[in-house]
């Protein structure tokens, strides 16, 4: 039965790729009750780390590094743990959406995929220039 306030599903109402992604995410069978603001603040914090890691490395560095005497490798060395620690609250927070059964739960998995698809991509482009 869906939950109307939260628009949650109950457990018998999984559907197959509701199913795997609980399976693929370590999330145990029973529902559990989580906060809407719990599932928001999870939201935010991912997405801000992932902005905050790519305006350091290719905004703020790029440009306040020289006046600052900062080296110009500095970028990736400081994007590479940044890059490590979005994409685990990425991960936590697609995880939070599917243990609430959030409504929303799929449409905020693709906006997670796209993000954490863009900091992969910058973490190749760092490890490459940490390589030359």
């Amino acid at each position: 039965m869906t939950d109307t306030a939260t628009g949650a599903l109950d457990a018998a109402e999984f559907s197959a790729a509701d199913a795997f992604m609980r399976r693929l995410l370590l999330i145990p069978s029973a529902p559990r009750r989580v906060r809407e603001r719990d599932v928001q603040r999870m939201f935010s914090t991912g997405i801000f780390l992932s902005a905050l890691r790519c305006l350091l490395s290719y905004v703020v560095l790029p440009f306040l590094g020289p006046v600052l005497g900062v080296a110009g490798g500095v970028g990736p060395a400081i994007g590479l743990p940044l890059a490590v620690v979005a994409l685990y609250f990425d991960v936590l927070g697609i995880r939070r959406f599917f243990v609430a059964n959030h409504r929303s739960r799929w449409q905020m998995t693709v906006v997670y995929a796209a993000v954490m698809a863009l900091v992969v991509a910058l973490m190749v482009i760092d490890i490459a220039d940490l390589a030359h």
